[in-house]
């Protein structure tokens, strides 16, 4: 294996606060490959339009020496670990459940059999849980509070795959959680778009944020908010090379991560008191 599958930075944070970047990878295992029945062009083109790319160079700067962050080198295709590995995922209906066996444009990516979806959770996705268990547990009983800034991207026109594809599509989507998701958090984050010039809305075109599954709906001490930001806000979606536009998409990075953090800081001395 060339590397780790996917890279923690900073395990003790000054900052109550983990920046998670799930979808930036690329990486596809030697091992792996086989089962992918595309063909190296069709795959390449693929890796083009369903990675998140650059939210892990993005995440890791705005991370920066105050924060935790979490950073997936291998590709989504593989296996993606924010999806639910059951029946909750509402993406498994189009045959992109925690292991995807559909390509964006509804062609068979795999053809999985019990045996190879139990293999693939076992080596991939839960390993990648347990750490992200592992460090937003020890950022709250630190802090007294952990929040997750779950960072993602997404084109600027509906892929075939999409549940909504006629719902807004506005420069910064983002995602928020009933349970894990405070209003401060979601109004500091639309505070800070539109102070940068931002459009933003709340769940359009995408919907939910990041929480580790053993903390899922049980742990209020754990907060967490999805920034989707529209890919050629600040890249050229079919090369992928950055724009001018990624200053503006780092700013907002920086921004909310140390809000985040002062914020959170100060609602958990509240539930102290």
């Amino acid at each position: 294996m060339p590397g780790p599958a996917f890279e923690i930075h900073n395990h003790k944070p000054s900052m109550p606060v983990v920046v998670h970047a799930p979808h930036g990878g690329t990486w596809i295992p030697e091992d792996e490959r086989p089962l992918l029945l595309l063909d190296d062009a069709a795959l390449a083109e693929e890796l083009q339009l369903m990675t998140d790319h650059r939210t892990d160079l993005l995440a890791e700067a705005a991370a920066g020496p105050g924060a935790a962050a979490c950073i997936n080198r291998l590709s989504r295709l593989v296996v993606d670990p924010e999806r639910f590995p059951d029946e909750r995922e509402e993406m498994e209906t189009v045959g992109m459940g925690f292991a995807y066996t559909r390509t964006s444009g509804g062609r068979e990516l795999r053809r999985l059999t019990a045996a190879d979806r139990a293999r693939l959770k076992e080596r991939w996705f839960d390993p990648y849980t347990a750490a992200m268990e592992r460090l937003a547990g020890e950022v709250r009983d630190r802090f007294g509070v952990c929040v997750i800034v779950d960072l993602h991207s997404y084109p600027s026109r509906p892929l075939p795959y999409e549940v909504h594809p006629d719902a807004a599509r506005p420069e910064v989507c983002i995602g928020t959680d009933s349970f894990h998701t405070p209003r401060w958090l979601t109004e500091l984050v639309e505070q800070t778009c539109r102070s940068l010039g931002l459009d933003c809305g709340r769940d359009t075109p995408f919907a939910g944020c990041y929480v580790p599954l053993s903390m899922y709906r049980r742990d209020q001490a754990v907060l967490s908010a999805m920034l989707e930001v529209r890919r050629d806000v600040y890249l050229d979606e079919a090369s992928a090379r950055p724009t001018a536009g990624e200053g503006r998409v780092a700013g907002l990075l920086w921004e909310v991560v140390r809000e985040a953090g002062r914020h959170a800081r100060e609602w958990a001395d509240t539930r102290s008191v």
